[in-house]
């Protein structure tokens, strides 16, 4: 974009090749409304606007040194192959040099510079991303959580009242920059659902931070800050600026992505995102304030398009696009306070008839939530997902007590989804009538639809599949065929009351559409759907 040296003066004299320490051809420059990156081709140089917004305060040199070097730090942990180092740009206003000599005139970040269609944005808006590399960043997010430092007890860092000041500074500064009668009424209603959710959260809030939750994360994780290099999906450009909007909620970074995903259109992989999340970190107690997260984070999005639709330098229809997108955020977040309605699926079959590829498909498509078997009776023996516990059948972590310690802990995260408002698929055997009782009683319990997916094959079919499954060692499963023939002698059929809430599907061909269908209609039935703008397919309305 065009820089004026009236506007502009360090950013427009940097636009000469001479100015760098090493060859370049042509200077291009990014503007956001707090940096200006330099970009050279090898290596782009960002540099902050002296600008103080409240929440973030650039207006002196020693600030902006400061921030640079936090931000080589923080950006290292997911980005080492990005981050170079900090450099001065010295001389003076007229004649600068990066690297150079004569007084500091500014600090940048030195950065490799990479493509700009590398954007996970621009790959997505190319339907160059697939499920492959959603699993891939939900991977890496849980990875860099789990190693990341946690906020020290006593500290105000996740504390319900740090959480709410920032969130409330969202309307503070959208309220002058969106004037209308309808912007007005939009943001005071957003407002009073903010902070009605934040006090019905307060203690979820101080318990989730006394269990560890806050840690030091990414603070700004959405598309436009992940970049594609060397076949892995890599953030970049997290938060330096302010220590309150970085030591957050683990729940809070996760909520970013899924609203940026949902807001391109594609909830198929936010849902797809936040699940593979759930199912490696365990933290489905997250899900209790998911939502006001969801709110918050397209509150920040409305306000960032906002701020720089109204600083100065702006061509008249780049402020219009600007404006449209921070209204489009507005509406995203009271879509998010309209939330999703629970239900309770549970899958019923042998080992290889393909419960959890099939639900895979259902979890994307009715915005659910799904906990699996496999996985958590790993977890309660403290294995990962893909380790092989060594167990023979009826042994280890397959005896009689484990299984029924495992189908425990099911009800007990499947009540919890239910309570944080989303629908639940259970992924599981549960060829004992017993283990589907509890569950028909959980969802008479919290007076929600109950449904059954009957799934089966035929008997080659189920060998060939757990056969080549357990080959891959590629699964959280470690059912063999003399566990599988075990299971189709010893299965209990269903009742016929059972049958009444049951879907079949035969997972020998394949064609699933008419059996979701089937589902969506049968949950249609219980209440009322609809069909929403921001999906591929419909959610509980309201």
């Amino acid at each position: 974009m065009a820089i004026t040296r009236h506007e502009r003066p360090l950013a427009a004299a940097l636009c000469r090749p001479e100015c760098y320490p090493h060859p370049v051809g042509k200077v291009r420059v990014m503007e956001t409304h707090i940096s200006w990156v330099l970009l050279t081709g090898t290596w782009a140089y960002k540099i902050k606007k002296p600008v103080n917004l409240g929440f973030l305060d650039f207006s002196t040199l020693e600030l902006r040194r400061n921030f640079c070097k936090e931000e080589l730090r923080l950006n290292r942990r997911l980005a080492p192959r990005i981050y170079e180092a900090v450099v001065e740009i010295r001389g003076t206003p007229d004649n600068p040099r990066v690297e150079g000599d004569g007084p500091v005139l500014e600090y940048a970040v030195k950065m490799r510079e990479f493509a700009q269609d590398a954007l996970a944005s621009r790959l997505l808006a190319a339907r160059g991303l697939g499920p492959q590399h959603v699993d891939q960043l939900a991977a890496t997010i849980a990875a860099f959580h789990g190693s990341g430092a946690i906020a020290e007890a006593g500290s105000a860092f996740g504390s319900p009242q740090t959480l709410l000041a920032p969130a409330l500074q969202n309307f503070e500064h959208l309220w002058p920059l969106l004037a209308t009668l309808e912007d007005r009424t939009v943001l005071a209603a957003l407002r009073e659902w903010t902070e009605r959710e934040h006090r019905a959260c307060h203690a979820l809030f101080e318990e989730r931070r006394s269990s560890g939750a806050v840690r030091e994360c990414h603070g700004d994780l959405h598309l436009g800050n992940i970049v594609f290099i060397d076949g892995e999906l890599i953030p970049f450009d997290g938060i330096e600026f302010n220590a309150d909007l970085r030591w957050i909620d683990v729940m809070s970074e996760v909520a970013f992505l899924a609203m940026d995903l949902t807001d391109r259109r594609r909830p198929d992989f936010a849902l797809r995102f936040l699940n593979t999340y759930l199912e490696l970190t365990g933290d489905y107690g997250g899900l209790g304030v998911l939502r006001f997260y969801l709110v918050y984070r397209a509150m920040v999005r409305a306000k960032v398009h906002c701020i720089r639709a109204s600083q100065a330098g702006i061509p008249p229809a780049e402020r219009l696009r600007l404006l449209a997108a921070g209204r489009d955020y507005l509406d995203l977040a009271q879509r998010f306070t309209r939330g999703w309605r629970p239900a309770l699926i549970i899958t019923h079959g042998v080992s290889g008839s393909g419960k959890t590829t099939a639900t895979q498909s259902l979890i994307e498509l009715a915005e659910a939530v799904r906990v699996r078997s496999d996985i958590e009776r790993k977890r309660l023996h403290g294995l990962a997902a893909l380790a092989r516990s060594g167990s023979a059948p009826g042994t280890g972590i397959y005896t009689r007590e484990a299984t029924a310690a495992t189908y425990d802990r099911l009800l007990l995260l499947a009540h919890g989804i239910i309570e944080a408002g989303y629908p639940a698929v259970v992924d599981a055997t549960f060829l004992k009538r017993g283990e589907r009782d509890a569950f028909r009683a959980l969802a008479s319990s919290c007076r929600v639809p109950f449904l059954i997916l009957d799934f089966d094959a035929p008997e080659p079919v189920l060998r060939e599949r757990v056969a080549r499954r357990l080959g891959t060692g590629a699964d959280a499963s470690e059912a063999g065929l003399a566990i599988l023939g075990r299971q189709l002698a010893t299965r209990e059929a269903l009742t016929p009351e059972e049958a009444a809430a049951a879907i079949r599907i035969d997972t020998g061909q394949p064609v699933l559409a008419a059996a979701w269908q089937t589902v969506l209609l049968r949950l249609a039935a219980h209440g009322s759907w609809a069909r929403d703008p921001y999906t591929s397919g419909p959610v509980y309305g309201p």
